[in-house]
């Protein structure tokens, strides 16, 4: 059995949903919560090259503090260094939920049909 990284954040309807959706095909796993215990720059980069996803894909864009940061805009000029760097300052930039497989994949956000087919 593979071993499952889920990580949340409590009050997203869509994290909630995406753990119903777990529970519910009997998936095992670990919960993690995003804010209180914020991915680091290591699993953050470790997890974007796993995903094989651009690296905004990781940011949470209909978020509060995406909004308040301005960052639609000052992404494009950010190297990945300092993206990572941002994203692993606040679990609430990272979009969610955030799946890690096994150290084999990683999904960002809930996605049914993608979900169904790698867990």
């Amino acid at each position: 059995m593979k071993k499952v990284l889920f990580i949340e954040y409590p009050k997203c309807t869509t994290c909630q949903k995406a753990k119903k959706w777990l529970v519910d095909h009997g998936v095992e796993f670990e919960d993690r919560h995003i804010v209180e215990q914020n991915p680091s720059v290591s699993e953050l980069s470790e997890w974007v090259k796993l995903s094989g996803l651009e690296m905004k894909k990781f940011f949470n864009t209909s978020g509060l503090k995406y909004k308040e940061l301005g960052l639609k805009d000052k992404l494009v000029t950010m190297s990945d260094d300092e993206k990572i760097e941002l994203l692993a300052s606040d679990g609430m930039l990272v979009k969610r939920p955030l799946v890690v497989i096994d150290g084999e994949d990683v999904l960002v956000g809930f996605k049914e049909k993608e979900w169904e087919e790698k867990l």
